[in-house]
């Protein structure tokens, strides 16, 4: 397989709610997200076939963690591959959603 990691651009289509990997002008892959005012859950992480295993996904894991970063957003990830991306990747640990109770007795 040919290494194309540098020519992956990720980019955010809030409108529709994902960020879309391309390799060139090519859709590679997606991350759907659903934003709330105080974090962003995603919930679906897909790579075309024609595009796994040349790191499309952790190019859209990256970046969704970047782009809750930068938005000072705390994630949740509902979707295995972005959970999973996030416990090899320490350095992200603290955008995990941590749920608190508002009850109080």
């Amino acid at each position: 397989m040919k290494n194309v990691a540098d020519q992956i651009t990720v980019e955010d289509v809030r409108e529709e709610h994902h960020l879309e990997a391309r390799v060139g002008q090519e859709l590679a892959g997606r991350a759907d997200y659903i934003r709330t005012d105080r974090l962003i859950a995603f919930v679906h992480t897909e790579v075309l076939p024609a595009h796994e295993g040349q790191g499309v996904g952790s190019a859209l894991a990256r970046a969704a963690l970047e782009h809750a970063k930068a938005l000072d957003l705390q994630i949740l990830p509902v979707c295995p591959f972005i959970a999973g991306w996030m416990d090899r990747h320490p350095e992200y640990a603290e955008l995990r959603y941590k749920p608190t109770s508002r009850v109080k007795d």
